[in-house]
């Protein structure tokens, strides 16, 4: 039975991965500094701890894992990140995990790591026209990311490559592109837009008002969590190290994404747009790296994952109101 340890198993896609592997039939260790709000974790053990501490990091990492998902990371949505008010501890808190996860790594003999960076790595320059985004992994350099969480994201990635050159340690690194689904944030001020939306529109009644940062024309794509999982694995399972794009190229509005939640719950509202934190102009996937060096890209529509989340979350809101 393979061994694989999940760092971020209390966070959303930690948990679905989770779940994932264990379907796999991995023996699996989740650690996190919380449990998952909204389901019990599967895995076979999961250590509630701080990865920042490196005691707590020897404790989890006591083996010669055969995997180790690195996810853990201080994250959320265009409300967290783009304030300007938690740069520092973005920055340090993921770092410190990063050091540490690799350091009892090398020691305990780890096989392989799989480190989940971001499309937020990208440079400004190339995402400023939201109709012509250039997010192709080799338009890297120079850098340029919009936030100190994509300059921590660049570091980091630089950091597990020095590692596979350095010390003999096998690497795969993704740049994921909006992952979303349920199970996720939807309430907490660190969801992403998909969440935001659908709570939103759950939340107004039919003819009701729904606010929006910025005028809606920005655009991004998003990737259901199944396909997001599906990419991981099959990069584990390849000879590629990365780092490559997890993430739909179907590119839509934020308007668009708004309209879409509105439509699956067959509610007619308006949109109200007022100031806010935005990122960038325009983000999408590019996936002809991915299809090259793995023979697959994602493929399910943003409607269908959309519906999925809207189900979730439209529950959740009714359960908080009863």
């Amino acid at each position: 039975m393979k061994t694989a340890l999940v760092c971020g198993a209390g966070g959303f896609i930690g948990g679905h991965l989770v779940k994932r592997l264990k379907d796999e039939g991995y023996w699996v260790r989740g650690v996190d500094i919380k449990t998952h709000e909204y389901v019990k974790s599967t895995a076979h053990e999961f250590v509630k701890g701080d990865l920042r501490d490196p005691r707590l990091v020897e404790k989890v990492i006591d083996q010669p894992f055969d995997e180790i998902y690195q996810l853990a990371a201080d994250m959320g949505g265009a409300g967290f990140v783009f304030s300007g008010e938690n740069d520092a501890d973005i920055m340090h808190n993921s770092a410190m995990i990063n050091l540490n996860v690799m350091e009892v790594s090398v020691k305990a003999d780890v096989k392989k790591i799989f480190y989940s960076s971001s499309a937020c790595m990208y440079p400004e320059r190339n995402q400023m026209d939201p109709d012509n985004p250039n997010c192709a992994e080799d338009s890297a350099y120079p850098a340029e990311p919009d936030s100190e969480y994509g300059w921590e994201k660049l570091f980091s990635e630089r950091f597990y490559l020095a590692a596979n050159r350095n010390y003999g340690i096998d690497i795969r690194i993704a740049r994921f592109h909006n992952i979303f689904g349920p199970e996720g944030s939807w309430t907490d001020g660190r969801e992403k837009a998909p969440a935001a939306m659908c709570r939103k529109v759950a939340e107004t009644p039919d003819g009701g008002e729904i606010e929006m940062w910025g005028d809606g024309s920005q655009t991004r794509s998003f990737l259901y969590i199944d396909e997001c999982l599906e990419g991981v694995r099959r990069l584990m399972d390849s000879d590629f190290i990365g780092p490559v794009n997890i993430g739909s190229d179907e590119m839509v509005s934020i308007n668009q994404l708004a309209e879409m939640a509105m439509d699956i719950a067959c509610k007619k509202q308006t949109i109200n747009h007022i100031p806010g934190p935005l990122g960038v102009r325009g983000r999408n996937s590019d996936n002809t790296l991915i299809k090259e060096k793995l023979g697959w890209a994602p493929s399910w529509t943003l409607r269908k994952g959309m519906e999925l989340t809207y189900n979730w979350i439209a529950a959740q809101v009714k359960n908080k109101r009863s």
